[in-house]
């Protein structure tokens, strides 16, 4: 007799998470994590408000950016979902913020906060789906090593995203003040982050 069960998607799976859980899809696997830990929230917090002012406000920078915190990335609607700690998007290319939770247009910037339980996700999994995406620029914070991480995603000779190879931009950290791609007109002081 065949199996008459309803199976849940993965999606429908991550939707049922309890709360405190965030879930992503990542080439087909669901993967799990808690709320992020205290210097994990101080970083994304603290790189919110160093980057909305003069990109997302437009106050002493040039604005035109929506910059937003653990948005749900769906690069293929409700097959291959990320939940990123920071995204990015050119409002040229993204004029309107989406009413619902999927934002289906591929961020021109991620950024990844590390922690122990997630850094080779980020890394191994993320990084390279990200690429194949055709995601710009990420980067990769690690709070516990004090470092930041640039990347930018290489293009083939007619401009378009090679889909797989990054060139490491920056890598900073303890008390450098840096500038970094794609928000190179800002002085970004390091030492701001780490707790």
């Amino acid at each position: 007799m065949p199996d008459l069960a309803y199976r849940l998607s993965l999606y429908e799976q991550l939707e049922g998470l309890p709360a405190g859980l965030t879930g992503e899809i990542l080439n087909g696997q669901l993967y799990t994590q808690p709320r992020p830990s205290g210097p994990h929230g101080h970083v994304e917090s603290m790189l919110a408000g160093e980057l909305v002012p003069p990109f997302g406000r437009g106050r002493r920078g040039p604005g035109g950016w929506w910059i937003l915190i653990e948005p749900e990335v769906h690069f293929v609607r409700d097959q291959e979902v990320a939940v990123p700690d920071l995204a990015g998007w050119r409002r040229e290319r993204m004029p309107l913020i989406p009413q619902g939770h999927r934002f289906e247009v591929v961020p021109d910037w991620i950024c990844e906060i590390l922690s122990p339980s997630t850094a080779s996700r980020d890394r191994e999994i993320k990084l390279p789906l990200y690429a194949w995406y055709g995601v710009a620029h990420v980067w990769l914070v690690d709070p516990q090593r004090r470092t930041l991480e640039a990347y930018e995603l290489m293009t083939t000779e007619a401009g378009q995203p090679n889909r797989g190879d990054w060139r490491l931009v920056i890598a900073a950290g303890a008390e450098e003040c840096v500038r970094v791609p794609p928000f190179a007109e800002l002085d970004l002081d390091l030492a701001a982050l780490w707790v």
